[in-house]
């Protein structure tokens, strides 16, 4: 499929903490169409964060286009004339053909400068189920003992996700666990309600697990990069109004003209 999303969020640096979605961004590769719209998330975060229109996105009802990745979303991503681009996809579990929307679905875009992370729409595969990715969230809100336990966790390491629904900061979270009983961290909370519907609907049939842990790169943040699947539930999933675009359809259409602003 050559159309993919992903959904950019933001993170409030005041005394909330908070994670909002606020923006999506369509790409196709191949033919070297990008669009980036804000979602009513930002609205959201705006009326109850503050959040600030991006400078490269400045305003809120913008239908945003272009023929090359924009810069926000391109310097998340190694440049590939790097010595060790090589070992960086090897890092993300990533072969060399990787394009730059693949990567930012595994590095998660984080940046130790800002505030934003980078996450794919959640689609559906051809067993009918889904695979959702997402970094590890509130590693500072564990014990000591679950921080250590985090910087030993391995690519493929098998997790589980319990539903918790007196979260004190958001009432419904979805925590993370490791197979000896270490509560880890959260999925970030704007994924909450999907993950926690299809838990709900299919509690025997999801499966948790660790897909990379902190990369060495001084561009990305400290993060453990977590892979969960289940049955495809029966509401479709990130349809919340958050995700809605403030303005145009949700698609990139053959005739739309590359241009930005």
């Amino acid at each position: 499929m050559s159309n993919r999303t992903l959904f950019l969020a933001w993170r409030d640096a005041g005394s909330s903490k908070k994670w909002f979605p606020v923006g999506r961004l369509d790409a196709d590769v191949e033919r070297s169409t990008y669009r980036f719209r804000y979602i009513s998330g930002a609205m959201r975060a705006k009326k109850e964060a503050g959040f600030p229109e991006l400078i490269e996105f400045p305003n809120l009802q913008g239908d945003y286009r272009s023929s090359e990745l924009f810069p926000l979303f391109k310097n998340r991503v190694m440049n590939p004339a790097r010595p060790d681009f090589k070992e960086y996809l090897r890092g993300l579990d990533l072969t060399g053909q990787a394009d730059a929307i693949q990567i930012l679905s595994v590095n998660g875009g984080t940046r130790v400068t800002d505030a934003y992370e980078v996450f794919p729409r959640i689609t559906k595969d051809q067993d009918g189920r889904f695979k959702c990715r997402f970094l590890l969230h509130g590693q500072r809100h564990v014990s000591s003992a679950a921080r250590e336990r985090v910087r030993s966790l391995e690519a493929g390491e098998k997790l589980y996700a319990t539903l918790e629904l007196t979260n004190p900061a958001t009432r419904l979270a979805v925590q993370m666990q490791t197979t000896d009983y270490h509560m880890i961290g959260w999925a970030p909370r704007y994924l909450a309600y999907d993950l926690s519907k299809t838990m709900a609907n299919e509690p025997g049939d999801y499966r948790v697990e660790v897909v990379r842990t902190t990369m060495r790169y001084t561009s990305m943040k400290p993060s453990v990069l977590i892979e969960m699947s289940a049955p495809w539930p029966s509401h479709e999933l990130m349809s919340r109004p958050d995700f809605t675009p403030l303005v145009g359809s949700t698609e990139v259409r053959e005739d739309d003209e590359a241009t930005v602003g």
